[in-house]
């Protein structure tokens, strides 16, 4: 067994304006989550995916500028953080030796400079975009501070490899254990899902963490629209608009051909909990 235990962490309450337009109610505020993972292993020490806001957001030292923080309403708190998340286990930064990230938007890449010794893996294009950072819509959502310590990138690019038949980088450098990009373009230039082998269950399952190439559980269920405001957001966030909805198709079919997949995205906070309790089979959508 190459994964001793998977943690469902939330590295980020965000509660947005207009609470009604994402399935609240009147005056109400939204709930959102940042769904992280902390993958023990055997042979690999700790596998951090995405990693929310860390210390520096929290401390106000990164930038988060005023129109995110009054739109996002984000709760900003230090116990919140993956860090403080890692150490209530027992464990230290230097433990976290490998980070996988979705896609380097602020409030998944906000971490990064709490773990400085770990190598971080991502889509090569998405790493290139972060850097670049050739339009407006880059400049708001990439931070460069979250990547000030120069991290030990480890980039990808597609190579033939695939998972379920799609295509995908289905071994990461000086990782064992099952844990693989799956290239889902669209929100971002280089953005991919992730995908792990949760072995540390009587039954082995597939997470698929998806990022922000979905942000409602409807949309992969399919039974029912989403929220408009789910949609509107999608749509202000997305870089290319024609491959994110062929992602999100793809994370339809893949749900709905394998029994053996728990996906889910990075804010939607049913998911998270019904993860984080395991009350939900893989298969079920959550209503």
């Amino acid at each position: 067994m190459s994964i001793r235990a998977v943690h469902h962490l939330n590295c980020a309450t965000m509660c947005p304006l207009a609470g009604f337009a994402l399935g609240g109610t009147a005056f109400s505020r939204g709930h959102m989550v940042a769904h992280c993972l902390l993958v023990e292993t055997e042979r690999d020490g700790l596998v951090l995916i995405d990693t929310g806001f860390g210390t520096r957001d929290i401390a106000g030292l990164s930038g988060l500028s005023r129109s995110f923080r009054l739109l996002t309403g984000p709760k900003l708190d230090l116990a919140e953080t993956a860090l403080a998340q890692v150490e209530a286990r027992g464990f230290t930064a230097a433990d976290v030796r490998h980070i996988v990230v979705t896609h380097l938007d602020l409030d998944h890449a906000g971490g990064l400079g709490d773990f400085p010794q770990a190598r971080v893996h991502l889509h090569s294009r998405e790493h290139a975009a972060a850097l670049a950072r050739r339009t407006f819509k880059e400049r708001e959502r990439y931070l460069a501070v979250h990547w000030g310590h120069n991290p030990k990138w480890q980039l990808y690019t597609e190579n033939g490899d695939t998972w379920r038949g799609l295509p995908a980088i289905a071994r990461l450098r000086g990782i064992n254990a099952d844990i693989g990009l799956l290239p889902m373009h669209g929100h971002t230039r280089g953005h991919s899902a992730v995908i792990v082998r949760d072995s540390s269950q009587p039954t082995d399952r597939w997470l698929v963490h998806a990022g922000d190439a979905y942000f409602h559980h409807h949309a992969v269920a399919g039974d029912k629209p989403i929220p408009f405001g789910f949609a509107a957001f999608e749509r202000a966030t997305q870089i290319d608009p024609a491959a994110r909805r062929a992602s999100l198709a793809a994370l339809r079919q893949l749900r709905e051909s394998y029994t053996d997949v728990a996906m889910f995205c990075a804010h939607d906070p049913t998911e998270f909990a019904a993860l984080r309790d395991r009350v939900l089979p893989v298969t079920a959508a959550a209503s």
